[in-house]
């Protein structure tokens, strides 16, 4: 399964799919401990709306789930973690639900069943998955990658595969070009044959996969024997395609024009731009009307602080290389760039203390709202850059600027994958991330996005 390109590992999806089937079950035991009778729960289960309310209350459970990443495998690896975040989610689900029944008592699925399903589901979900963990192999079934070539694109692949267990493959090896370097370790493992006994190679490694790697592919791609593979089953793909499809980047390193040209992707039709427009001109409206309030408190809050000006106006980059004037609630001192633009960085002295918080709450990024209803901004995308920076890394990044081919974004997918870049690298692996969105930009996408912006959001992380 993929979501705007990325590969979601088939564990997540089944368990997603499996713990909405759980807290379903949760429920309906909670009301068969609550009223001790099973004709009486089975009347209480055929009221019109008890359908509607389990589904509510399934539904608040899986988000708060996802906010607290417990679909993130790499992250809830130790069961000590998972207690927690369970805990805290189901804390938070409470909470929620709690609200909901205020405002609507015809929810309410009473208090009884309520604490009794709130007990109930936290024993099964860490049951279900302590079980999983240790006795249901079949969710960790490995793929087994041999990868042919030394090419920086397969050692890079290789190192998210071994830092991402939940991923699911196993690296067998690397093929040499050239057969001199045998027993040479490159990641871990290192070298286990030659480039030109890869049929042999995968026969005897038993591999499911080749990912084609090769630093030099004149006179060293065994055309044949890859040819004879794919024809018996065997996933043959190139490092970059993997690379992407896993980390949900396009890996620049050794990447052709030509790998771009021919590659699926980058297609943005007519409706596709013009629902994606009506979108940013309907939610960019709403929202401002909405968050009038935080704009008045935020507003004077820098003016209590540091006078005016309250906005501040910054030439950026946008779509076809155009210049705009984008705006933002001022976070720093009067005349902070008087010296020339500078990337921001960690304890900043040019950021105000209102400026510290409103940043860190992206309050500063409100006024951006406006940029989206005047069409220089859409509400998802690449971030705009200043001219400045944009003529500095377009002469040190390879595509820079294929990155204004679509709308700047308040929030993008380099802004939920990676932390804020101040330097050269940093700034080249947002434009992997920038141009992974603008080849697989969907309005999925972008909905994952938004979801993961409020995640971002709420946990603060990426703020400078």
């Amino acid at each position: 399964m993929r979501i705007g390109g990325q590969k979601i590992p088939i564990h997540t999806v089944l368990m997603v799919i499996f713990e909405a089937g759980l807290i379903t079950f949760s429920l309906i035991l909670a009301s068969l401990l609550r009223f001790h009778s099973f004709a009486a729960t089975w009347y209480y289960l055929h009221s019109s709306h008890t359908v509607f309310r389990f589904g509510l209350v399934a539904l608040v459970c899986q988000v708060a789930f996802y906010y607290y990443d417990l679909y993130d495998f790499g992250i809830v690896r130790r069961r000590s973690a998972l207690v927690v975040r369970t805990l805290q989610a189901l804390g938070l689900v409470c909470v929620v639900i709690g609200s909901i029944y205020y405002l609507d008592p015809d929810l309410s699925l009473g208090r009884g069943i309520t604490l009794l399903a709130a007990i109930t589901t936290f024993v099964l979900v860490l049951t279900w998955r302590f079980l999983i963990d240790a006795t249901l192999p079949f969710l960790r079934q490995t793929e087994r990658v041999l990868v042919l070539g030394t090419g920086a694109a397969g050692i890079n692949l290789v190192r998210e595969m071994i830092q991402h267990p939940e991923l699911n493959y196993k690296v067998l090896g690397f093929l040499d070009e050239k057969g001199e370097n045998i027993g040479k370790s490159l990641v871990n493992p290192g070298i286990i044959g030659a480039a030109a006994d890869v049929r042999r190679m995968v026969e005897q490694e038993s591999a499911d996969r080749v990912v084609i790697s090769l630093a030099e592919r004149r006179g060293t791609m065994p055309v044949q024997q890859l040819l004879e593979l794919k024809f018996a089953g065997i996933h043959v793909e190139d490092a970059h395609s993997v690379f992407e499809g896993i980390v949900g980047r396009i890996l620049l390193d050794h990447l052709t024009p030509s790998a771009l040209i021919l590659s699926d992707g980058f297609k943005k039709s007519r409706f596709t731009l013009f629902f994606k427009r009506a979108v940013d001109i309907l939610v960019s409206f709403v929202a401002a009307i909405l968050a009038l309030p935080g704009i008045a408190l935020t507003a004077l809050a820098i003016w209590l602080e540091s006078g005016r000006p309250i906005l501040f106006k910054q030439k950026r980059v946008g779509m076809h290389g155009t210049e705009f004037e984008m705006l933002k609630f001022r976070s720093m001192y009067q005349n902070s760039e008087q010296h020339g633009p500078s990337w921001t960085r960690d304890g900043d002295r040019r950021i105000t203390r209102v400026g510290k918080f409103i940043r860190q709450s992206r309050l500063d990024e409100l006024p951006q709202l406006i940029n989206v209803l005047r069409g220089n901004m859409s509400l998802v995308g690449p971030r705009p850059e200043q001219p400045y920076f944009c003529e500095l890394l377009a002469q040190e990044i390879p595509y820079y600027g294929q990155r204004h081919s679509v709308r700047p974004g308040i929030t993008g997918w380099a802004q939920v994958k990676f932390k804020y870049g101040a330097s050269i690298e940093e700034t080249k692996t947002k434009l992997e991330y920038d141009l992974f969105y603008i080849k697989h930009m969907s309005f999925f996408l972008d909905l994952a996005i938004a979801l993961e912006t409020i995640k971002v959001l709420l946990s603060g992380r990426g703020a400078k």
